[in-house]
């Protein structure tokens, strides 16, 4: 599960990234559009969930 997790993950960062070079409006630390709060929430959501686990191990 680790693994999956870390990969879910780093391909949420990759894809945050990737949008918020490209958006006028987001910046890496904030979403500013409406294409970019999901992306932002997800990473988010992933990273407590990676970070959470790799606690509790």
């Amino acid at each position: 599960m680790a693994d999956d997790l870390y990969t879910r993950y780093m391909d949420a960062l990759r894809v945050w990234t990737d949008h918020a070079a490209d958006c006028g409006t987001c910046t890496t630390t904030r979403p500013a559009c409406p294409a970019g709060d999901p992306l932002w929430e997800r990473l988010a959501r992933l990273q407590d969930a990676y970070l959470n686990h790799q606690r509790n191990r």
